[in-house]
């Protein structure tokens, strides 16, 4: 198959070889899309990335050996200087799996429902390959409620000194918005949001807005429950 430059190396990690093979046909059949490998286990994920040298790996969240939060973490290590590692995109059967928050904590950039759509796992694909999250706030607010970490209201992100302002952008990326949508929510230029953007992350410590969202529902800077934020 003749892929046009720049199209999107993915690896399948899934311990059942009937969703491998349709999640195969699914992206084969996109002309900016490629299945260059596959792995039955968290285990296999390592020689896998090493081997194929992927742009994504769609990682099944439960896996009888090492599952894939452990395989998650494998991935996010593979990188180096020169050599970024593959995003993530973690599969779940169901929606209030507690391991999502778990794989999102080890660097996933974002989950999909093994049920969606093929051109929602397709485009899916696409946005994190782009380096973009791809987030359920409703979803991650109820996980997080669910394990009952959250916390006083502004207590958890009182260190990292975020500015009036940078707490705003962070309230808004908790809502799922793009750059451009909180540039339009504020009134700013997209360049200032990605600046805001890229010093609320530095302060928070977390590598991408994906944990960054999920730092801002475990302090409960952004309520899980709904009233005010702090």
């Amino acid at each position: 198959m003749n892929l046009p430059p720049g199209a999107v190396r993915v690896v399948l990690v899934d311990d059942e070889p009937l969703v491998r093979a349709g999640l195969r046909v699914i992206l084969d059949a996109e002309p900016d899309l490629e299945v260059v490998g596959e792995a039955a286990d968290g285990s296999e994920v390592p020689q896998a990335v090493a081997q194929a040298r992927p742009d994504v790996v769609l990682m099944d969240v439960r896996m009888p050996r090492v599952d894939g939060i452990a395989a998650t973490r494998a991935v996010v290590a593979s990188g180096g200087p020169g050599a970024p590692a593959p995003k993530v995109l973690v599969l779940t059967t169901f929606e209030n799996d507690d391991h999502v928050l778990d794989a999102l904590h080890a660097g996933a950039q974002g989950f999909l429902l093994k049920r969606a759509r093929p051109e929602e796992v397709a485009d899916a694909v696409r946005l994190v390959a782009r380096g973009d999250s791809l987030l359920f706030p409703d979803a991650v607010r109820r996980l997080v409620a669910a394990r009952g970490t959250d916390g006083p209201a502004s207590g958890g992100l009182r260190d990292a000194r975020l500015t009036a302002r940078e707490g705003e952008v962070l309230r808004l990326m908790a809502t799922g918005l793009s750059n451009a949508e909180i540039a339009g929510e504020l009134y700013l230029g997209v360049e200032t949001v990605r600046t805001h953007v890229g010093n609320v992350l530095a302060k928070l410590g977390v590598r991408d807005r994906t944990q960054a969202v999920v730092r801002a529902y475990e302090s409960g800077f952004v309520p899980v429950h709904g009233g005010p934020s702090a």
